[in-house]
């Protein structure tokens, strides 16, 4: 492979990685949830870091997979796992609306502490996050495969170039739309937010993935 090809390659994934990024799906849920479990910025950034590293690690281990197993049956893994994803995330969004509608009753502004310098606490002690993690490494991109199929004809250091820029690319941009939009959000003040807000969060993400499903992304 010429250095030609391989910039090309890792331009492409650099592409992929930022464009497929801006679907509402990967940002909009942090952002609510931030609003609902006042998180400072820097924990939403955190937590997006968490999840786009997840979702982009097992991404790059189906490619990697693939070549071993073939293109054929990891693409097939892949996409099947994609069309999973939408119906996860309502059913995430699902079962935290519940959880808030029974909270909200009872909800008062004390319950979400500030300690050590002003990092918010929750009571699920990261309980939220992880959940993210795993639906997120559960919808890997499956456009990536073959960008890493592709830079394995440069060997290993190919891939690697390809991989991480992915990676970066795809983190990168999600911190950004996530940071744009927790300063929006944050900016929200209303007492019915505030109580119900775990609920609306809830919402907002199931409202999420029935548009994605129905618009087949």
């Amino acid at each position: 492979m010429n250095d030609g090809m391989l910039v090309a390659l890792v331009i492409a994934a650099a592409t992929v990685g930022s464009l497929h990024t801006m679907a509402p799906d990967h940002w909009m849920p942090f952002a609510a949830l931030a609003r609902a479990r006042r998180w400072t910025l820097p924990r939403t950034a955190r937590t997006t870091v968490l999840c786009g590293f997840g979702h982009v690690t097992v991404s790059a281990a189906l490619g990697v997979a693939g070549l071993v197993a073939g293109l054929t049956v990891i693409h097939a893994v892949g996409s099947h796992l994609e069309k999973q994803a939408n119906w996860m995330l309502m059913a995430f969004g699902t079962v935290y609306m519940i959880w808030g509608l029974s909270r909200g009753p009872h909800a008062h502004h004390h319950h979400d502490h500030q300690h050590d310098g002003g990092h918010n606490y929750d009571h699920d002690h990261g309980l939220t996050e992880w959940s993210l993690f795993l639906l997120f490494c559960a919808d890997p991109c499956v456009a990536v495969i073959p960008l890493i199929m592709a830079a394995s004809a440069g060997g290993w250091s190919a891939v690697a170039a390809v991989v991480i820029t992915y990676e970066v690319a795809t983190i990168a941009t999600m911190v950004v739309f996530v940071a744009a939009a927790h300063a929006g959000v944050s900016r929200i003040r209303n007492p019915w937010i505030d109580r119900f807000g775990h609920a609306a969060a809830g919402a907002c993400i199931v409202s999420i993935g029935a548009a994605m499903a129905w618009l087949g992304i």
